[in-house]
């Protein structure tokens, strides 16, 4: 069976970043297994994903379908050591709403990635923030795909990936996609990738906060970004320790 599944590499664009080492080792039955879950219409779910670096490489993938008027949120911190890919797939009927948050954290050698497919329905709605921040020789990418056929008027769709390179060696890349063929719609994508911004690090030390508490202070905020939708401050708040908990050993 495993010779039967197509084995993908990184030709493949949706696989362009990954490890190709790791890729042509792994076996191919797990890494065409999905997860699959349903959002029944009108109702509000919410999912969470978190890699810690002492789970070696993996890809989790996940298809959700998301029923019409119901909303979808997805959180996801990938601090993985190897190589890791967290990959969601999500459908959209009418009126149906996806909001993700995620962050990539890495050092060492660690290629971490998080990856998304949208397709939208009539009137749905998604809102993408992906937050990166990358030291020693890691690699942090992601690639997000927004689909809008033909017949999907009414459509407002946003992805937004920002990373920081806290070292020379690091490095992250984007891949957004918009595949639009209606023309009733709005959809938009940015990306950034630099280092930490110096200025607001010298502005923050003219008012006497030493220069580390600065730079945590800043990566903080930099971070904060992707759990902003997160309604509830209780869990906003716990989203943003848990990430910056891996932060340990990042050269700040």
């Amino acid at each position: 069976m495993s010779e039967a599944l197509a084995h993908p590499t990184t030709h493949d664009e949706a696989w362009r970043y990954a490890d190709g080492d790791w890729l042509a080792k792994a076996d191919p039955v797990q890494l065409s297994h999905w997860h699959e879950h349903e959002v029944p219409a009108g109702e509000t779910e919410r999912g969470f994903a978190l890699v810690e670096p002492h789970e070696g490489s993996k890809v989790d993938r996940l298809r959700v379908h998301v029923g019409a008027h119901a909303r979808y949120e997805h959180f996801v911190i990938n601090a993985g050591a190897l190589y890791t890919r967290c990959e969601l797939d999500v459908v959209l009927e009418q009126g149906a709403h996806f909001e993700l948050g995620g962050v990539i954290l890495g050092g060492g050698e660690a290629r971490a990635e998080i990856v998304t497919r949208v397709v939208h329905a009539p009137e749905a709605t998604s809102n993408q923030v992906v937050r990166a921040v990358q030291w020693g020789r890691s690699v942090g990418n992601f690639l997000g795909r927004i689909e809008i056929p033909r017949d999907s008027q009414q459509v407002d769709a946003a992805q937004n990936f920002k990373a920081i390179l806290l070292e020379a060696g690091a490095s992250a890349n984007a891949k957004p996609e918009l595949e639009i063929y209606a023309d009733d719609v709005k959809a938009a994508h940015g990306a950034a990738i630099g280092a930490l911004d110096q200025t607001a690090a010298f502005y923050m030390a003219s008012r006497g906060i030493a220069p580390e508490a600065a730079r945590r202070l800043l990566v903080r905020a930099f971070i904060a970004d992707a759990f902003v939708s997160v309604k509830h401050e209780e869990m906003r708040d716990d989203l943003l320790e848990q990430a910056l908990h891996y932060l340990e050993g990042a050269a700040l």
